[in-house]
């Protein structure tokens, strides 16, 4: 299991979660494009998040990061 976290973003986690909702099980290539257009804050932080988990993955497993997706996403509150 690939994993990246995001510490410390200062936003409601209930906005951010309806980001999280919108790409979890989706395609990694899918879920930065439902990222892109989406009109929220936490988008642009999100996307990253992302695509820092497919950087680990390609460098790390040397997995092909076509086919990953988003199996689990969660939002906390600290």
């Amino acid at each position: 299991m690939i994993t990246a976290s995001l510490n410390e973003y200062r936003q409601s986690p209930r906005k951010v979660r309806l980001l999280a909702d919108m790409v979890r099980g989706k395609d990694v290539n899918k879920a930065l494009v439902i990222l892109g257009f989406a009109t929220k804050r936490g988008a642009a932080p999100m996307a990253k998040l992302i695509e820092s988990a497919v950087a680990n993955a390609t460098h790390n497993f040397s997995l092909d990061a076509d086919k990953l997706f988003v199996k689990e996403i969660q939002v906390r509150a600290f």
